[in-house]
């Protein structure tokens, strides 16, 4: 072939290429923000959360109801009430789904006939908003289990103090703290650990795929 021939087929390859690279430009994915609108996933899944740990809170109640003449220590499994506060940021990564998700498992387990009946959804907003407060403080951006352990003991010590408010106040205060390390403890391992532990699970399943980083 002619060699001015091979310059025009390289021409017009080098054409072509850049004709592709404008219809479909190759840019590096961006990261999700986490302040983005929520999608319709993120409300399916916090809802979803919120719905099987209502029905999971439901029998969590009679049992923990059932030891109040064992107090304090039935308090050693309050952080099964926890579990949403903390669960639904690490796996949506949204402001917001810690409350979102306490509030409609604590609406559910009031459906089922929560022994507390309506300030269940007052300790839901509390447990939720608590933990809301450390995600917001690690910008909804750290993930780590130190930072998910801070926030499962905010919330305990939300519903700590809620709880001393409505049911405890003539208490002693050495009861008191004995509940708060119990709760402390009980979070830690239910919500922090059992979170980390739920979210690799899903991970490994795939389910997680498309979420915010």
């Amino acid at each position: 072939m002619p060699e001015g021939g091979v310059f025009r087929s390289r021409d017009a390859d080098l054409e072509a290429i850049e004709l592709m690279t404008t219809l479909n430009p190759a840019q590096p994915s961006a990261q999700t923000s986490p302040f983005a609108a929520w999608r319709t996933r993120d409300i399916l899944l916090a809802a979803v959360i919120g719905v099987v740990f209502g029905v999971v809170f439901a029998i969590w109640n009679g049992i923990y109801y059932g030891l109040q003449l064992a107090k304090p220590l039935p308090d050693a499994l309050y952080g099964m009430w926890l579990v949403p506060a903390v669960l639904a940021p690490l796996l949506i990564r949204r402001p917001g789904a810690a409350v979102f998700a306490e509030m409609v498992a604590a609406g559910v387990s009031t459906l089922f006939g929560s022994p507390w009946g309506p300030d269940t959804l007052l300790s839901g907003f509390v447990q939720g908003a608590a933990a809301e407060l450390v995600f917001a403080m690690a910008g909804y951006q750290r993930w780590s289990l130190p930072v998910l352990s801070v926030a499962a003991i905010a919330s305990a010590l939300g519903a700590f103090v809620h709880d001393w408010a409505i049911y405890y106040a003539d208490v002693a205060t050495d009861v008191q703290l004995l509940r708060l390390a119990l709760m402390a403890v009980s979070a830690v391992v239910f919500a922090a650990f059992g979170s980390l532990a739920i979210e690799r699970s899903l991970g490994r399943s795939g389910v997680l795929r498309g979420r915010s980083a």
